[in-house]
C-alpha cells in the first residue's frame, strides 16, 4: 500500500491537489480514453485534427477533472484557477498544431486556466504550455512542474518561437 504521507509535490502543492481530489495512484483511464476518442474524432472546418499521445493520456488519467486554485497571492503572480479537461481546447486543433510545428513536437489540449482565459496544452514529451491572448507560455518540463507553477503563482516563461 502506498504511503499517503509522502508525495512527489512540494507540501503546499500537494495539499491543494489533495483538496481537489487527487491522491497518489489516482488513475481514471476510462475518462482519459473517452477524451482521447473525442479529440481524435474532432475535425475543424478546415480539416485540422488533434494529436493524441501517451504523455497526454497519462496526464488526463491522473489529473483529469480536477479543479484547483492555489491559496494566497502567489510567488510572482496570482495563482491560476486550473481545470484539467482537454475538451476545453477542442476547437483549437489548428492553433495547437501551429504551436507544435513551431516547437517541433505534437501538442494537444490539457485543460484551461481561469474562466476560459487560457488553454493549457501538453506536448508529446510531457512539457506543458499555456496559450492566452497575450502569448504562449512554457509552464514546465512535466505536468508536476506545471501544476506547481500554476498553483504557487510562479511566473511562466514566454515562448519566443514566432508561433
Amino acid at each position: 500500500m502506498p504511503d499517503l504521507h509522502t508525495t512527489r509535490f512540494p507540501g503546499n502543492v500537494d495539499a491543494v491537489l489533495r483538496e481537489a481530489g487527487w491522491q497518489p495512484g489516482r488513475w481514471d483511464i476510462k475518462q482519459a480514453e473517452h477524451w482521447a476518442d473525442t479529440l481524435r474524432a474532432h475535425v475543424s472546418p478546415a480539416g485540422h485534427r488533434h494529436a493524441v499521445f501517451p504523455a497526454a493520456v497519462e496526464a488526463w488519467a491522473e489529473f483529469g477533472g480536477l479543479q484547483v486554485t492555489g491559496p494566497g497571492t502567489g510567488r510572482h503572480i496570482a495563482p491560476a484557477a486550473v481545470r484539467i479537461d482537454p475538451l476545453a481546447g477542442l476547437h483549437l486543433a489548428r492553433t495547437l498544431g501551429d504551436l507544435g510545428r513551431a516547437l517541433d513536437t505534437e501538442i494537444t489540449p490539457l485543460g484551461e486556466e481561469g474562466d476560459h482565459q487560457a488553454v493549457l496544452a501538453i506536448d508529446a514529451e510531457g512539457r506543458v504550455y499555456s496559450l492566452d491572448h497575450t502569448g504562449d507560455w512554457y509552464l514546465g518540463r512535466d505536468i508536476d512542474t506545471a501544476l506547481a507553477t500554476l498553483i504557487t503563482g510562479t511566473s511562466p516563461t514566454r515562448l519566443t518561437t514566432g508561433a
